[in-house]
């Protein structure tokens, strides 16, 4: 059974903690960054590539610690991401994620995790999120790809004028909405 509820996230609200600097951090840094470029991220690793570092300097409000993790950089963190190969690191992060109540994922390792990072798909405010309930991350790549090549750029023109007709209705909730949906039944073609 999945039991994954999906949410999308203020993420320029929320304080975020990778740890690790490699290939993994980096991925993780960047569709993090890309999904929310105002979203305020700490990276610290002892080893770090240099890509990661570049990628850093264009946001910010990412910061980066070029040292071994600290029990202090947990402070104010709401969401804690574990790019590691240290299964002992990982394993303290999950211990500490249970006692200073932060949410963990930690890459390649579903059963520490409290969420995944799924794959997205963006065109403009349409932001699509895709979940193999953590069994299968390529496979969301794959269908995320898929999303981006199928999805027409017209669909933000869309949704401007729906947001425009939207705010011109006027009545109780029921009535918007049911106008709202005649108005996109077309878009659904079976």
């Amino acid at each position: 059974m999945n039991e994954l509820f999906p949410i999308f996230l203020k993420a320029d609200k929320i304080n975020f903690l990778i740890v690790g600097g490699g290939k993994v951090a980096l991925e993780k840094l960047f569709f993090l960054q890309k999904s929310s470029p105002n979203a305020k991220i700490e990276l610290v690793a002892i080893e770090i590539l240099p890509e990661v570092f570049e990628l850093v300097k264009k946001f910010p409000d990412s910061k980066l610690f070029h040292r071994a993790f600290s029990v202090d950089d947990l402070a104010d963190k709401q969401i804690v991401i574990a790019a590691t190969n240290n299964s002992l690191l990982n394993l303290r992060l999950r211990d500490l994620a249970d006692k200073y109540k932060f949410l963990l994922n930690v890459a390649d390792k579903p059963e520490f995790c409290d969420f995944y990072l799924g794959g997205v798909v963006t065109r403009g405010d349409l932001k699509i999120g895709i979940s193999t309930n953590g069994k299968s991350p390529v496979l969301a790549k794959r269908i995320r790809q898929w999303l981006e090549d199928v999805l027409p750029d017209s669909i933000e023109k869309a949704i401007s004028l729906n947001h425009r007709f939207r705010k011109k209705q006027k009545g109780n909730f029921e009535e918007k909405v049911r106008v709202l949906n005649e108005l996109t039944e077309g878009l659904i073609q079976k």
